[in-house]
């Protein structure tokens, strides 16, 4: 795999993984109640504790494409 090749995955990976974040916090903001009453028919969550844990799970997956994702696809456009 070459460096253009390695570049075109990356953006790919990128577009996709950011629609994906997109898509978990458009179900959060717009289908709350719903996405709540799915978790809870499995484990016993209060609101508070539902939100913490999307919370901090929308973090670390922004920062695990911003780590894996957008910084070595910067880095291959800057050695250009």
């Amino acid at each position: 795999m070459n460096l253009q090749e390695l570049q075109q995955f990356l953006l790919w990976c990128l577009g996709f993984n950011y629609l994906l974040l997109l898509v978990w916090s458009g179900l959060l903001i717009f289908a709350h109640d719903w996405v709540y009453r799915l978790h809870t028919q499995m484990f016993m969550l209060s609101v508070e504790t539902f939100d913490a844990i999307h919370y901090a799970g929308l973090a670390l997956y922004k920062i695990a494409i911003i780590f894996f994702n957008l910084i070595p696809l910067l880095v291959i456009w800057l050695m250009f």
